[in-house]
């Protein structure tokens, strides 16, 4: 009988690693030449484990209508991407910027041939009719119908178009022929023309976007035809980056976004057009988008209708940007900007004045080619060109922007505080009395390096002088004011003062007729804008400004140049800069939200303001769109803005959200700035954590909280940690 042996896994490696050794070595005679060496492997790093992407186009050729691209992909540090492929979810565009011409009725009804400059055209379209599925039933300001839509092309629908060149770098062949295209859309290639070619390439997290711009006749890049009016950077002073990451976050490029919402494109479920200008136009008129009709103006909320049938509601948009009017919170111009900033003045579109406007604006428009009469060569009279109608409206701030605010001989009147002002032109010159508003004010204040005087001492209403309740000297153009309604502290020798200017000059107002905006004498007529002048800081000396002692600067907490860089001019009130907390302290009394409703459910203090605000937080408000998120402290922010414990006599007032009494409550210094934005939802463990670390949440007074309070947030709440904590 034959018998079994059993062999490990070990055992047979070892066998069979015995075997062929027998069989390597059992065999005589020369073993042949060595084989070539195989190629170097590129150095990179495997998009399927890359952190980031970075996609540049490297050429761009046109052969026969076929375009051909070549493109590299890097990481943030400049190591290869390799390993991209077809089936990748990586799509391309190709578009030309060509010139375009329009036949519309002059302002005389004649057929006439105007130029509309050179404007994006997609290659790649289609006809798309309305889902009857995602058009909301009843809803206003849209009017289902087929439209044109451009499009990209999917690498993964072509086995031959993408080539790996294994080092990084990669080639691909468009589908779509650009020699001939009769429809949906015509688009008549000329090699003299600026071609796009397009790139975008999705991940889970992130996307990566390209462009290149070149001129096939000749093969160059430089000295081509452009379209390059806006930057993405200017986009960022008010959006967040996150929020204009579209479509679902493949699409972040704006060179991108111009080149295939061209001017054939429309929404289908709504009718409406997404044309870059005109879209961009009417999402930021928003909420004061207005059309006219025969019984007067109503809204035009501008919609699109999203894919699966979504809403984008764009009524309630809120541009921050006061006055709206000025073309240069986004066409910025001068060194740095985009080769054509000024197309916005070149009077060559109705485009945007519809988006704007929309379609009539008055009852007097009766055609939508507004350039034939608001042009800058053949003028419509009385009226004047976009340029010049825009710049009505904002010549009266800048003219305001230039002149000053004097302040002098200040001390004391019968043992009231006391001083003269005068407004000087941008000349220096003191402007008369007749030009100046006089039931504008002045804002006294002390502890300006603090945290300005306990509203309980000295209430703003209080520190706020009317130029009409002083006397005003003709000659000198001068005003006196006397500080009546409040006394200045008893240890007020020593303390930083600031004097701030709330005064408005008198301008007419633009618009049909109007030749030129200038200051005027005040009337029911005229319209006035805030002086915008920086607070005057000095130290009191006991009778008046000592002058061999500089004042103290307060804290930096806010970035003022932020706030102004979305809101421009006008913020609220009072719109000579940011200077909110000398009026909403801290410790200012809280209101009622409804008024005579009795419950008190409001706080006041700027910073209060400024969190709650709807626009600040458009994750959840408006149209829920990201662009303004106050968990990122540095959209306002300085970068030690958020740094607690550098207050701890401060103290604040908030609603009672048990009884809602007019009283409130009194918290301590950090504690209170957190409940600016964390009261209504701060949890018995939260208050538990604020008071054991020394937080005051109830206190009955301010000298109770100043004499219990003992924070020590600071010592865990570093600002890295405050920001890591809110996301960021």
């Amino acid at each position: 009988m034959m018998k079994k042996f059993n062999f490990s896994a070990a055992s047979k490696a070892l066998l069979a690693a015995g075997a062929l050794s027998i069989a390597l070595t059992g065999c005589g005679g020369d073993d042949g030449k060595n084989g070539e060496d195989g190629k170097p492997g590129a150095i990179g790093v495997n998009i399927d484990l890359a952190k980031s992407v970075n996609a540049v186009f490297t050429n761009a050729t046109v052969e026969a209508g076929t375009v051909t691209v070549d493109f590299t992909l890097e990481n943030d540090n400049g190591v290869a991407v390799l390993g991209l492929t077809k089936d990748h979810d990586l799509r391309f565009g190709i578009a030309q910027l060509a010139h375009v011409t329009e036949t519309m009725n002059n302002k005389d009804g004649v057929a006439t041939e105007y130029d509309r400059g050179y404007q994006w055209q997609a290659y790649i379209n289609a006809e798309k009719s309305p889902n009857p599925d995602w058009v909301p039933e009843g809803e206003s300001d849209i009017n289902p119908t087929n439209q044109f839509q451009a499009d990209v092309e999917k690498a993964s629908n072509c086995e031959t178009c993408f080539v790996d060149n294994e080092d990084g770098s990669y080639t691909y062949t468009y589908q779509q022929n650009i020699g001939s295209v009769t429809t949906p859309v015509k688009v008549v290639y000329s090699a003299d023309y600026t071609q796009r070619a397009t790139l975008e390439l999705k991940f889970a997290n992130f996307a990566a976007n390209a462009n290149f711009d070149w001129q096939p006749s000749t093969g160059t890049t430089d000295g081509i035809q452009t379209r390059d009016v806006v930057s993405i950077e200017t986009c960022y002073t008010c959006h967040q980056p996150d929020s204009l990451e579209l479509h679902g976050g493949r699409r972040v490029n704006i060179e991108n976004c111009a080149s295939c919402h061209t001017a054939t494109s429309g929404d289908p479920e709504s009718g409406n057009s997404v044309d870059f200008t005109f879209m961009i136009h009417a999402i930021h008129k928003g909420q004061d988008r207005m059309t006219s009709t025969p019984e007067g103006m109503v809204p035009a909320p501008y919609k699109v209708i999203g894919y699966g049938g979504g809403i984008h509601d764009y009524g309630k948009v809120m541009f921050p940007q006061g006055p709206a009017a000025d073309c240069s919170s986004c066409h910025l111009e001068g060194e740095n900007a985009p080769a054509n900033a000024d197309l916005f003045k070149a009077d060559l579109s109705n485009t945007a004045c519809i988006g704007c406007h929309t379609e009539k604006p008055s009852q007097n428009h009766s055609s939508t080619n507004c350039v034939s009469c608001h042009n800058s060569t053949d003028t419509y009279s009385g009226t004047g060109s976009a340029e010049k109608r825009h710049g009505d409206v904002l010549k009266a701030y800048k003219d305001a922007e230039a002149m000053t605010v004097k302040f002098s001989n200040i001390g004391l009147t019968d043992g009231k505080f006391s001083f003269e002002v005068q407004i000087l032109d941008k000349d220096g010159v003191a402007i008369a009395g007749e030009f100046i508003n006089q039931g504008t004010r002045v804002v006294v204040a002390w502890d300006s390096d603090k945290d300005y005087p306990a509203y309980t001492e000295a209430s703003y209403s209080d520190r706020r002088i009317k130029l009409q309740d002083g006397s005003y000297d003709e000659g000198t153009k001068t005003f006196t004011l006397i500080g009546d309604n409040f006394e200045l502290p008893t240890d007020a020798a020593g303390k930083t003062f600031e004097l701030w200017s709330a005064v408005e000059v008198c301008f007419n107002n633009g618009g049909y007729g109007v030749a030129e905006v200038v200051m005027t004498e005040c009337s029911d007529n005229t319209r006035s804008i805030e002086v915008k002048d920086a607070p005057y800081h000095f130290v009191w000396s006991g009778t008046g400004e000592e002058p061999e002692v500089e004042a103290t600067m307060r804290r930096d907490i806010i970035d003022a140049s932020k706030c102004q860089g979305c809101h421009n001019q006008e913020i609220y009130h009072y719109d000579n800069g940011v200077n909110c907390q000398t009026c909403h302290t801290s410790d200012k009394s809280i209101k009622e939200s409804v008024h005579k409703s009795g419950k008190y459910d409001k706080a006041t203090s700027f910073a209060y303001k400024a969190h709650e605000a709807e626009g600040h937080n458009l994750k959840y408000a408006g149209v829920g769109s990201s662009t303004v998120i106050k968990t990122d402290c540095m959209t306002c922010h300085t970068d030690d803005g958020i740094k607690l414990g550098r207050s701890p006599e401060r103290v604040w007032t908030y609603p009672n959200t048990e009884t809602f009494d007019k009283a409130g409550i009194y918290v301590s210094s950090d504690a209170g700035a957190c409940l600016s934005c964390h009261q209504k939802y701060l949890s018995d463990s939260g208050k538990s954590h604020i008071e054991i670390n020394g937080g005051i949440l109830d206190g009955i007074s301010a000298e109770d909280v100043q004499n219990r309070a003992a924070e020590t947030c600071s010592t865990c709440h570093s600002p890295e940690k405050l920001m890591e904590l809110h996301g960021n």
